[in-house]
């Protein structure tokens, strides 16, 4: 007698795909081979991972539900699956080969930190098709001056071009979510636009200018501990008003918003 399918861990935050169409979108999505290496974060059930073991050469599931893991293990349908029972937060991905594909239902209430964690592997990762809250999908894909643009926007973008792949009814998934997902397509770039030391001014500068988007850029910053007449003298340099918002600056203009008061900081 088989072993019973585990409940969805509220504390998880569990919700289980159950739509073979959107499997198929997904595994499309990422444009995978026979030769390619998948890493799959949160397998859950496995609907996903079975097809990714049919498409590709190796798949590396991680997933931190014990239970879930024990019944991953318990399958005989496929032969080239790797499973890890882990926080996919804390475990390394530096062991992960060069080259592996990213196709992951990230967890809700973790989105944002596994985000960035995967993007500060970027250079290991040449695709990351990942299903998100679509909230945080259209956060992902603003641009200058949409309502949804925002911190998260800009450290996406600069990492990575990002693209909107398709919506995801929550009647899709078990049990159904309050909200809908997306799924969105990641293309980390092949060079670091900026040095690491440039890189941490640069999210400095976009950490500060968000801090207070009721406010301008000069007096965001001026909060954060800029010098409101460097940032005004920064600005003008650039041909932009001194009245301009975050929410308005392109991913070229935070850079050399960020090159311009290099030397003006303590």
């Amino acid at each position: 007698m088989p072993a019973p399918i585990p409940r969805a861990n509220k504390r998880l935050g569990q919700h289980f795909l159950i739509d073979q169409n959107i499997v198929r979108k997904i595994v499309a999505a990422a444009e995978l081979t026979p030769d390619d290496t998948v890493l799959e974060i949160g397998p859950g059930r496995g609907i996903l991972t079975a097809a990714l073991s049919r498409a590709v050469g190796r798949v590396v599931a991680i997933e931190i539900d014990a239970e879930l893991y024990s019944m991953l293990q318990a399958r005989t349908d496929w032969r080239n699956v790797e499973l890890i029972c882990a926080d996919a937060l804390a475990h390394p991905l530096e062991t992960l080969p060069a080259g592996v594909i990213v196709v992951a239902n990230l967890p809700y209430y973790i989105s944002t930190p596994l985000l960035f964690k995967l993007l500060a592997h970027r250079p290991r990762f040449p695709r990351l098709v990942l299903m998100l809250q679509n909230e945080v999908a259209d956060r992902l894909a603003a641009g200058p001056g949409d309502a949804d643009y925002g911190i998260l926007s800009v450290m996406t973008q600069y990492a990575a071009d990002v693209t909107k792949a398709f919506k995801v009814s929550a009647n899709c998934f078990r049990p159904r979510p309050e909200v809908g997902s997306a799924v969105v397509v990641l293309r980390p770039r092949s060079q670091s636009l900026l040095s690491p030391a440039e890189e941490a001014r640069f999210a400095a500068v976009v950490k500060g200018a968000f801090a207070h988007r009721r406010k301008t850029v000069v007096n965001s910053l001026r909060h954060e501990g800029y010098e409101s007449s460097n940032v005004s003298e920064a600005l003008a340099a650039m041909h932009v008003v001194p009245t301009v918002r975050a929410e308005m600056l392109t991913l070229d203009q935070f850079m050399e918003l960020a090159g311009r008061l290099r030397l003006r900081l303590p």
